[in-house]
This record gives C-alpha cells, sequence and structure tokens, in this order.
C-alpha cells in the first residue's frame, strides 16, 4: 500500500491530545480521514509508547461493527475497554451512524482517562445544535483531499506532469492504487455515483434524483461562475424541468452538507458588506467535478480557480469573492477580485489569472487590484512555474508551482 503522508492534519491531532475535546474530524467521504486516524495517528500512538490495548478503535461503517451503532452497545463496549488508570485513546470513524451519538460523545467526555477522536463526513453533525449538545467541548479538524502538495510529494517526478494529472484526477487518496487513466476515470464515476449521490439520496430521502444528479451538472459546467436558485430554476426551466427555487436552495445545502461542493460568498470591498446572492461554488475536488461531465470541459483556467480556492481553505482561511465598483470612462462598473482572503488581521486580495500574455491582460486583471482603497497585499497567481517578483505598482505576481509547493508563498 502507497504510504501517503499528511503531516499537516496529523500534527493538528498531535497538538490535540488531551485538551479535553472530543476530536471531530470531518471531510468529504473518501477523502483520507480514517486513514488518517487509524493508521497515521494509531502509528504515532504506538510509537510514542501507548499500549495496544489501550488504543480502542471502532469503525462504524464496517458491518462488523453494525451493532455499535446503538448508543448503548457503544458505550458499554468503549468502558469495558479501560482497562486501568492510564490514558486510553478512542477512534470511532463515521460518528453520524451511531443514533444519538452527540449524548454518547457527552458521556465519554465525563471519563477521565480516555481522549476521543471521532471522524463524520456530514456537517449537519457539526450543526449549532451539535456543538451546543458538546457544551463547547467539540474540537473540529477539517480534512480535505490531497492538496496538490501533497499529491507531489507522493507522485515525485516533472512537477507540470503531475499539476496536469492532478488537474484532471484530483486528489483522492485511492487514485495511487490505479496505474491507467481508464482505472481512474472509472473510479471517480463509481464515487459520484455509488457512493455521494447515493448517500445524499438515502440521507435526504430524495425522490426524484435525478434532478439532483442534473443540478450537479450545471454546477460543474459552471465552475467559479455565479449562481443562485432563482438563476437554476429559469435554466431548468430551459431544459423543460420544473424546479422550484426554494427546493433547488434545499439540494444545494445537501450538496454543501457531504461536502461535495463549497460556496463563496461575494464581498462588497468598498461597502465592507456581505452580498447574499448570487454566489460562488467550488467543487472540493476536481477530479469529481471532472468525472460528474464525464471529463469533457476541461478548462484549465477555471479548474485552476477551483484548486487556488480548495488550497486557500486548507490553509485557513475565510475566502470571499470581492466586488468592487470602479470608474470607468465615466461611468461606475462593477469588478471581481476573484479571492478576498482573510485570517486573523490578515487580508489578500488574489486574482487567478492562467496567463499574462499582453500588457491588456495584465492591465485587466490589476485593474480591480489597483483600486481596492487599502494597503492589504495585492496578489496576482499566475500558471506555471514563475519566480515570484513585485511589479512597479506593488503587486505580487507568483506562478503556481510557488503558491501551491510553498506553505508560506502568501507572505512573501
Amino acid at each position: 500500500m502507497q504510504i501517503i503522508q499528511r503531516d499537516f492534519y496529523l500534527n493538528q491531532l498531535i497538538n490535540h491530545k488531551h485538551n479535553g475535546f472530543i476530536k471531530i474530524v470531518s471531510g468529504i467521504r473518501r477523502c483520507g480521514k480514517s486513514y488518517l486516524l487509524s493508521e497515521l495517528f494509531r502509528t504515532h500512538l504506538l510509537e510514542t509508547g501507548v499500549n495496544e490495548d489501550h488504543i480502542i478503535h471502532l469503525a462504524l461503517d464496517d458491518y462488523a461493527n453494525k451493532k455499535y451503532r446503538n448508543p448503548d452497545n457503544c458505550y458499554h463496549y468503549v468502558n469495558s475497554k479501560i482497562s486501568d488508570d492510564k490514558m486510553h485513546y478512542l477512534l470511532i470513524d463515521e460518528v453520524q451512524m451511531m443514533e444519538a451519538f452527540e449524548d454518547v460523545l457527552n458521556g465519554f467526555l465525563h471519563i477521565r482517562n480516555l481522549d476521543v477522536y471521532v471522524t463524520g463526513s456530514n456537517s449537519k453533525f457539526l450543526s449549532t445544535d451539535i456543538v451546543t449538545e458538546f457544551r463547547g467541548r467539540g474540537d473540529e479538524i477539517r480534512v480535505y483531499p490531497l492538496s496538490f502538495a501533497e499529491y507531489y510529494s507522493t507522485k515525485g517526478g516533472d512537477w507540470s506532469d503531475a499539476w496536469s494529472e492532478y488537474c484532471t484526477f484530483g486528489g483522492m487518496p485511492a487514485l495511487f492504487a490505479f496505474k491507467t487513466n481508464e482505472e481512474k476515470v472509472k473510479y471517480l464515476q463509481n464515487l459520484y455515483k455509488e457512493t455521494y449521490l447515493k448517500d445524499m439520496i438515502a440521507r435526504n430521502s430524495i425522490q426524484h434524483s435525478e434532478e439532483l444528479d442534473e443540478l450537479l451538472s450545471i454546477i460543474s459546467s459552471s465552475v467559479g461562475g455565479l449562481l443562485n436558485p432563482q438563476k437554476l430554476a429559469d435554466t431548468f426551466k430551459s431544459k423543460k424541468i420544473s424546479l422550484s427555487a426554494p427546493t433547488i436552495k434545499q439540494y444545494l445545502d445537501y450538496l454543501l452538507d457531504s461536502f461535495l461542493i463549497e460556496k463563496a460568498l461575494r464581498y462588497d470591498i468598498k461597502g465592507k458588506k456581505y452580498i447574499n446572492t448570487p454566489s460562488k461554488y467550488y467543487f472540493t475536488d476536481v477530479g469529481l467535478r471532472n468525472a460528474k461531465i464525464d471529463f469533457r470541459q476541461h478548462e484549465e483556467t477555471h479548474l485552476m480557480e477551483n484548486i487556488i480556492f480548495n488550497e486557500l481553505n486548507v490553509r485557513g482561511y475565510k475566502v470571499d469573492v470581492g466586488v468592487l465598483e470602479i470608474a470607468e470612462k465615466g461611468k461606475e462598473k462593477k469588478v471581481e477580485v476573484d479571492f478576498v482572503v482573510n485570517n486573523g488581521s490578515k487580508r489578500y486580495y488574489i486574482q487567478s489569472a492562467y496567463a499574462l500574455p499582453t500588457v491588456e491582460k495584465r492591465e485587466q486583471e490589476e485593474r480591480p487590484l489597483l483600486n481596492i482603497p487599502d494597503s492589504f497585499k495585492k496578489i496576482i497567481i499566475v500558471g506555471g512555474s514563475r519566480l515570484p517578483n513585485y511589479d512597479e505598482n506593488g503587486i505580487l505576481i507568483m506562478g503556481l508551482k510557488e503558491f501551491l509547493l510553498n506553505p508560506n508563498s502568501l507572505d512573501i
């Protein structure tokens, strides 16, 4: 089996040990949460002297453990495994498959020598109600499919070849088990149909699954485009499908809950306020996006934008889409800044530009940045391996390679 190092997430788990919180490892299904917990973190525990019988592991998505989806059975089983006063470590995969898991996890918080780690693939189990149930003692660690840096460190070779593959097939860890492109295509298409789509239909009792499937096709073809429920309803109407805006809003929530897509809100930079609609939607994994539309639309410009968005999320930033009014030829014109990126007191304005082949194209990308009325850092990320440099306007221009492979690239 190919060993994939996920030190970024492993170090978070290590740093959060024994903090009195339930460590909740969340993320899209098959992105490597179980591997992180049951292989990498378990190996860390053993290497630091924890006895194997002090590690209690339950995979609730395994049929052999079906009886432990019952909360009483789970609680009694875990208690029976606590053999002495030393620290024990409880690792539960897919905890949302247990009925009333909130009560069970709260019960575990009362066991002084039990450190609890759980994984889950549905954002609903991280809702406000659940956080309230945990009495503020839930500690989320969000896991994504492999970032390009993780993918490249495992694959090696020429970075541009690795980028081309990543841009096509994405970062699902299991892809390394397949040798041919045909096998990878089949895996991703089956993953979408047999795992994500069926899971959303079953969890939400959806009667007309073809409508949900069609909605995802539209989003797949509009990565980085502005969408809202009414606009999508009009699109359905043009296809002679009757689907109301409220139903589409509900379906979008289902897709967000499954972690399959992410939503970026629009932010009025000068007005310093959010614009509720329309919004942009990006895929958590571009390989799944490509699989949904049978790898037909491979616009590297949009895929690059999606991957930059994902990378910023992985690094812990809050990512919005910027909106700005500027004066042009005597008229007010609305322009966009691809990403307004925040983390604490830090803010960056980022444009994604696959190429800057002409002076006109460069000016087009720079114009919104130069009209922003503050002094936060302005950055243009271009395709390829261009070395970072500041231009005469103080804008940092860097290649995609530097941005993706250097975790501190925004602070150059």
